[in-house]
């Protein structure tokens, strides 16, 4: 137990003195920060959606061979789908990994795959929080493109964070949509396919709307319900695995 502790007391030290270092940081000295911290042991977790494409073109050109997790729920656009290859390829990376719910997870909690319509918390656990989880349990530090403008939850996200007996980098939490935007015309950066259908924000095709002018970029995700995030970024207690028993 004590050793347990003694870990992640050292994890809780380096998370805060990252942060420190890196707060105002460009999202490039950041990611350069954490590949030079972690090396092999760092993955970048993406949806491949409507504003994955500048964290992704940053890692790019950072560490092309850096694991990139991606989420495929089985339940996705298939835009998003063409999406995901099209951009991997468009970028050089060469270490996109697809994450899949278990057959058994499927076959016990969502025989009919249609536990979304009564239980969205549930859904996601075993759809996106479990495969997650398991990919993660070979890395010490993985990389979100989590932002402060999406509000809710993330308005007080830090650059560094402590995600139980890991370390979080979120490289955009300090811009906003007008930085985004400039990103990827100077980089000209294809577009997820239904950002010009109205998504600013893009998951499962279940529980995703096009926002309505002047919501929040997160409007259209999970429309009508108390619910924010999907689980995979919810606050783990001290010691405690990756998952949620019961969210880039």
């Amino acid at each position: 137990m004590s050793l347990a502790y003694d870990a992640f007391d050292h994890t809780t030290a380096l998370a805060l003195r990252l942060d420190a270092e890196l707060r105002r940081a460009h999202p490039r000295t950041i990611l350069e920060a954490a590949v030079e911290t972690f090396g092999d042991r760092l993955a970048l977790v993406s949806s491949f959606g409507a504003e994955s494409a500048v964290l992704l073109d940053i890692a790019a050109k950072v560490k092309p061979d850096l694991p990139i997790l991606f989420l495929d729920t089985g339940m996705l656009f298939g835009q998003t789908l063409d999406y995901r290859r099209q951009l991997a390829e468009w970028l050089g990376l060469t270490d996109v990994r697809d994450l899949r719910p278990q057959y058994q997870d499927l076959a016990v909690g969502d025989p009919q795959a249609k536990l979304w319509q009564t239980d969205t918390d549930a859904c996601c656990n075993i759809r996106k929080v479990l495969p997650l989880d398991r990919a993660l349990g070979g890395f010490d530090a993985w990389i979100t493109g989590r932002k402060r403008f999406h509000g809710g939850d993330r308005l007080s996200l830090p650059v560094v964070e402590q995600a139980g007996a890991q370390i979080k980098f979120n490289p955009l939490a300090n811009w906003g949509k007008d930085d985004l935007d400039a990103y990827v015309a100077e980089h000209d950066l294809p577009a997820h396919p239904l950002v010009a259908q109205g998504f600013p924000s893009i998951g499962c095709w279940p529980c995703t709307q096009p926002a309505q002018e002047g919501e929040d970029v997160r409007a259209g995700r999970w429309k009508g319900l108390d619910k924010t995030e999907c689980g995979i970024h919810v606050a783990r207690a001290p010691g405690a695995a990756n998952n949620v028993g019961g969210d880039i």
